[in-house]
């Protein structure tokens, strides 16, 4: 961490400047700086701040009476990533913290987002114990509720801004680094193929490679996709295609986003791509309550969720999608098929068993599929070892094409 640096308490001080001041406090009281920024939409900061952008937004005439709410919000969100960004850069914050209740979350957050991976953003908030998925997404933002409402120093919530200023220091001041400059790779995965995933893992990392796992839940995928757009990977083993399924079906891990599978900017990336679950889609009912449109269909029984075989409609559908989110990388995507199942339940005498349906994936998929993307088939399972030495010699020989050439 640079001595120099601050932590950023970002937050409303127009409506919070007591709250959000003893919070600075509580930064400095564990020996780092603190750095005030106020992103209040009503009037200027109720105390002494570092950059008060209200200020600078209305003495500019970009927050005006005539805007609405949501407007004036949208408006400081730009303001200040684009504030908060620049100060990282200068190496002027390391870490960054706030308060708020529902509007304030939504806020600081948002601007917290800008910052990478690594950099500490804790957010105590009114309502952190609500669904965050929107407001965390793929970013590693730390969550911490509140539990009273952020309304004057009491006992209770002077302890909770103590301790979000104490665990943002701390993080900040952690200092463990990955003991090896290796080439990266990103693995995407899912439960019913961790043993492919573990097997492809090791071959990976005797090879000499750092490999990054990716849960293959929407978020995941897409955590995977914005880091690959970083730069931080050298290649990517899509092992786990399965969100497209539920994508389709509205299933658990369907949440995948614009961009997933489709290709990286910047520099070459090779893609090898599995289809890792997708002869399934995985909803949540158990064997005592099926719904009705699903009582006729293969299904794996698996804790609170059931994977469900895909029918002859939506195995080409996803063939199709996939070959179209492909498509435009071209020569740097490979497909690697097994041809004697795709899952833990996708196997002879497994309840998703079902070879005709994955020969139409693979015919569907091949005539909507670029010609330079090639196709290989092996006679494996997914989770057979050998599966796995195969996939792990194709990553190992694109990456290594990619580097010769460059």
């Amino acid at each position: 961490m640079d001595k120099i640096s601050s932590i950023a308490v970002l937050g409303t001080y127009d409506t919070k400047g007591e709250e959000l001041l003893f919070l600075k406090e509580r930064v400095e009281k564990q020996g780092l700086r603190a750095l005030m920024i106020n992103v209040g939409t009503k009037k200027p900061a109720s105390c002494d701040v570092d950059l008060d952008l209200f200020t600078s937004l209305h003495d500019r005439g970009v927050l005006s009476e005539g805007r609405n709410r949501d407007e004036m919000i949208q408006v400081m969100r730009k303001e200040a990533k684009d504030a908060v960004k620049a100060l990282y850069d200068k190496g002027e914050i390391c870490g960054i913290v706030s308060a708020g209740g529902g509007s304030g979350t939504h806020l600081c957050t948002g601007i917290m987002r800008v910052l990478p991976l690594g950099v500490p953003k804790v957010m105590l908030s009114t309502v952190a114990s609500r669904d965050m998925s929107n407001v965390v997404g793929t970013k590693d933002i730390t969550m911490m509720h509140s539990v009273s409402d952020i309304l004057g120093i009491n006992s209770i919530l002077g302890g909770m801004l103590d301790k979000a200023a104490a665990a943002v220091c701390a993080m900040a001041r952690s200092d463990w680094m990955f003991g090896k400059d290796s080439p990266r790779i990103a693995l995407s995965f899912f439960g019913f193929i961790t043993q492919a995933a573990e097997q492809i893992r090791s071959i990976l990392e005797d090879k000499g490679y750092e490999v990054v796992t990716f849960h293959a839940n929407g978020t995941g995928g897409r955590a995977m996709e914005e880091l690959a757009e970083e730069g931080y990977f050298d290649g990517i083993l899509d092992l786990a295609t399965h969100e497209l399924a539920d994508h389709l079906m509205n299933g658990y891990c369907g949440n995948i986003g614009p961009h997933r599978f489709e290709p990286v900017s910047g520099k070459p990336l090779p893609r090898l791509v599995v289809p890792g679950g997708l002869d399934c889609a995985v909803l949540e009912f158990d064997r005592h309550n099926i719904p009705e449109q699903y009582k006729d269909r293969k299904i794996f029984f698996y804790d609170f969720r059931s994977a469900i075989r895909l029918n002859e409609i939506e195995t080409q559908t996803i063939a199709r999608q996939l070959s179209t989110r492909l498509n435009p990388a071209g020569e740097m995507v490979k497909v690697l098929i097994p041809m004697q199942g795709w899952s833990v339940a996708d196997h002879v005498d497994g309840p998703l068993y079902d070879p005709d349906m994955n020969d139409l994936f693979i015919q569907t998929f091949k005539k909507n599929l670029a010609p330079a993307i090639p196709i290989l088939k092996e006679d494996f399972h997914i989770n057979d070892l050998s599966f796995a030495k195969k996939a792990a010699d194709m990553m190992d020989e694109m990456i290594v094409s990619i580097n010769r050439v460059g």
